[in-house]
């Protein structure tokens, strides 16, 4: 969440750049948010077509990186301010100025983050905030994001290196936890590129937090060395919070695993209205 940038409402992603200790934002989202289209990359051909100097110029404005989605990290294209300044000058859009004041201000956000890091949770929380999540929801979330970033840096101290190899390790979590994977699981509550998390309800975001902090206390304890190892202390882990869920599940008589979600209205109705067509 500490790379999603909010402008007037809209998510940017964002990369940060340890070399140049620049931000650079993702273009198409860029696009996106100052035009309103509904295909980014599509107006940026037009774009270039109509601005020669640009097109010429385009890989002095445009690095492909490396950058976070919903399917583990891809390579998109991605500009500095300088670069996105460039390009909206090709842009006619009412948005163009106040997006160059809020450029500014990201930047200057990110420079009080490095000196005081406790700013970017305050500024995760707001972002939450903002989407209308309730307080204690946003509490629970902000403790599973640190839980998560417990637990990958010892994989990562332990010899898991690759995305892929987190993706798996994550997944027999969840399958230990709730039966189901990540992707199962997004399929039960509707979603198709939002975070998982992000849609949980609290005792789901309790229960996920369970199955990482127990995989974390299995591999400190048990210290095991690759990617074969962790995955059998990554079942391990979930199965400690598959059995608290199932044991809860067996004295409420209700599942933990929930269609619920929180997704806009307008987003839900066309997402329900999809999946009965393609059904």
């Amino acid at each position: 969440m500490s790379n999603i940038k909010l402008f007037e409402s809209n998510q940017i992603r964002t990369v940060w750049n340890e070399t140049d200790e620049k931000w650079y934002f993702v273009v198409a989202d860029v696009i996106q948010v100052l035009t309103d289209t509904p295909n980014p990359s599509d107006y940026i051909k037009k774009m270039r077509k109509r601005d020669e100097e640009l097109s010429k110029g385009w890989g002095q404005f445009v690095t492909p990186l490396s950058v976070e989605t919903i399917g583990g990290k891809q390579k998109l294209n991605c500009a500095s301010a300088k670069g996105l300044l460039r390009i909206i000058q090709s842009i006619p859009s009412p948005k163009a100025e106040p997006f160059k004041l809020w450029l500014a201000q990201v930047g200057s956000d990110r420079l009080d983050e490095i000196e005081n890091p406790e700013l970017a949770t305050q500024r995760t929380r707001e972002l939450y905030k903002l989407k209308g999540y309730p307080d204690d929801w946003i509490e629970k979330r902000m403790r599973s994001i640190a839980i998560r970033e417990e637990l990958t840096e010892e994989w990562k101290n332990r010899g898991v290196k690759e995305q892929i190899e987190y993706s798996i390790l994550t997944a027999e979590i969840s399958k230990a936890t709730f039966g189901l994977t990540p992707s199962e699981y997004k399929k039960v509550k509707g979603l198709k590129s939002q975070n998982l998390r992000d849609h949980m309800t609290d005792l789901e975001l309790i229960f996920s937090m369970l199955g990482e902090a127990s995989t974390t206390e299995i591999v400190k304890t048990q210290n095991p060395k690759g990617f074969i190892q962790n995955k059998k202390a990554a079942k391990q882990g979930g199965a400690v919070a598959g059995n608290a869920r199932r044991e809860l599940e067996s004295r409420t008589g209700k599942k933990v695993v929930s269609t619920d979600n929180y997704l806009p209205e307008a987003k839900k109705n066309k997402q329900l209205k999809k999946g009965k067509e393609e059904n």
